[in-house]
């Protein structure tokens, strides 16, 4: 049972595994949600809010506003299918389902388990940036005006999403470990998501917010996400993304050290819901 409780192992292979063969089961339905959302979005921004504010100066340049909101959606869908899978669902499977308790009557170690998990957290904000890209890449067909992706700058984003994924999903991985019942889950989402989802870049560009918020908002992962995905899109890489990469990794390392230590204490039993 310790070296169960304590090894990492190519056996975590196995539980992203298992995760991918439930979603492939229901993936008529999985499918869905990243292919209409877009399209609801785009349509209600561009038809609507796009329409009365035209064009947004980003970076010195002038850009329709669906072409500025086009990779906040992409970032924000990674975010949050990275995000949820980690925190709602692994909850679920931990504590209703009893999966994990499952898995760790087998060779499968804690670590394995959460590393498992951690890596289907990472995989499905690439499902979901390959269907928001096709999706995107066809209205470009039927929409006049400058095309809403730069290609071939745009593919960057099926690697990147990766990072970012992680990223999150460490961050939902450490909620999950510490939040004692589903409904807290509500906390940080309150406190963490719906302020990255307001204040990253998303919807504005952050240089029109006060300056304190700007600096704040270079605290969120999905600042730095977005910051990448419109380069992208925009077809304005250059070398300064690099920062915005590292403090991905980093992220990725702290929380993803955090996940491992507090993830392993309550699959062994010290920190169950009451």
């Amino acid at each position: 049972m310790n070296r169960r409780a304590h090894g990492l192992s190519w056996r975590a292979v196995r539980v992203w595994q298992r995760n991918l063969d439930v979603w492939k089961r229901g993936w008529k339905i999985n499918f869905l949600p990243p292919l209409l959302e877009p399209i609801f979005t785009i349509l209600a921004f561009g038809a609507g809010l796009g329409a009365m504010i035209g064009s947004v100066t980003y970076r010195g340049q002038d850009y329709g506003y669906v072409q500025f909101i086009i990779p906040a959606i992409i970032s924000i869908s990674m975010m949050y299918s990275s995000f949820f899978e980690t925190s709602y669902a692994s909850f679920v499977r931990m504590y209703y389902q009893k999966t994990f308790d499952a898995m760790m009557t087998t060779p499968l170690s804690a670590y394995d388990v959460i590393a498992g998990e951690l890596l289907w957290g990472a995989t499905k904000p690439v499902f979901y940036t390959s269907i928001l890209l096709c999706v995107v890449s066809v209205m470009d067909l039927f929409v006049g005006g400058p095309p809403f992706l730069h290609y071939p700058d745009s593919l960057l984003l099926l690697p990147f999403c990766v990072v970012p994924g992680i990223a999150v999903a460490c961050t939902g991985m450490v909620c999950t470990a510490l939040v004692p019942h589903i409904e807290d889950f509500n906390i940080p989402f309150f406190l963490f998501v719906t302020p990255m989802f307001l204040f990253s870049g998303t919807f504005f560009p952050l240089d029109q917010l006060p300056d304190w918020v700007g600096i704040v908002a270079q605290a969120f992962p999905l600042t730095h996400t977005v910051r990448i995905a419109r380069a992208a899109t925009l077809g304005r890489l250059e070398a300064g993304l690099f920062l915005s990469l590292l403090f991905l990794a980093v992220w990725t390392l702290v929380f993803g050290w955090l996940a491992l230590r507090l993830m392993r204490r309550r699959l062994l039993g010290t920190n169950l819901p009451g």
